[in-house]
């Protein structure tokens, strides 16, 4: 029975050596496989708790929080571990050191979006469903991960932003006070034109269309005297900021029509050419 148990003892302190410095023995090798299934019990246990307590929303953002500290508390027991059972982690971190260093300058850009994805489920500057626009393209929030933020486009095209985009760039959020919001289309008139005409036409129109809200109610503002027409905006909301390219071309045909009906012309540039010492022109 004793030559049965120092032979087990014998082939669990076998020692496996790479190079002259690293060595570590098959019993410190189970420990560590021991350790890693006790840790991933526990942390899906944790995760099932957790999970009960939240809405939808918070569990999405709680799901790309968990996974980044899953892998940082799995590499912290992993080398505690091996730490504790006689493994020399300085003589595996030295020669890596260089290395690491490459790997970080070369990784850059993906770290910072890690962060940065991190600061965004914590700041909760973007949700899931929010309508964002960044660089000029505009998207609705389909997921929030922690290196990307995928978007859909108002042409069904899957926009994938790096999360470091958020910290970098300007961010509109078109849906943070609301999903309502304010539209406005620019129109220009004659200047033999009657601006309280013009603006009784203009409201008439967008109290006419069907996805305009009446509350805010539709309004127009006197913008500019410009070079060859009287400016007008007429502001409006809709709870659909994402088919506000729809509203705006339907009120402009609208307008249009309302327009020429009354016979309020929409002007365009003019220039008069004079020639200086030209000969008359004769028929």
């Amino acid at each position: 029975m004793r030559a049965l148990i120092r032979s087990i003892s014998d082939f669990l302190n076998y020692t496996f050596t790479i190079g002259e410095n690293i060595s570590f023995t098959l019993k410190s090798i189970l420990i560590v496989i021991f350790v890693f299934v006790i840790t991933s019990i526990f942390l899906k246990l944790f995760k099932r708790l957790i999970y009960r307590t939240l809405t939808n929303d918070a569990k999405i953002k709680f799901k790309s929080i968990f996974s980044f500290f899953n892998y940082f508390i799995y590499t912290i027991v992993i080398l505690l571990t091996l730490q504790n059972n006689g493994v020399n982690l300085s003589s595996i971190f030295a020669p890596a050191a260089a290395l690491l260093v490459g790997v970080g300058l070369a990784l850059q850009t993906f770290i910072q979006d890690i962060i940065s994805g991190i600061f965004i489920l914590v700041d909760q500057s973007v949700h899931v469903g929010d309508i964002i626009e960044v660089d000029g393209q505009v998207g609705r929030v389909e997921n929030i991960k922690l290196r990307t933020t995928r978007a859909v486009t108002r042409e069904n095209k899957v926009l994938i932003i790096p999360n470091h985009k958020f910290l970098t760039s300007i961010l509109f959020n078109w849906t943070e006070n609301g999903v309502i919001t304010k539209e406005f289309v620019q129109v220009g008139v004659s200047y033999k034109s009657d601006p309280e005409q013009v603006k009784r036409i203009l409201i008439e129109v967008a109290k006419a269309h069907k996805v305009i809200l009446k509350d805010p109610e539709p309004f127009v503002l006197f913008e500019d005297f410009a070079d060859s027409a009287l400016l007008f905006q007429l502001y409006f909301g809709i709870n659909s900021s994402f088919a506000s390219n729809v509203v705006k071309s339907d009120l402009r045909f609208a307008i249009f029509k309302s327009l020429q009906k009354e016979g309020i012309e929409i002007p365009f540039p003019q220039r008069t050419l004079h020639f200086a010492n030209s000969p008359t022109l004769k028929e």
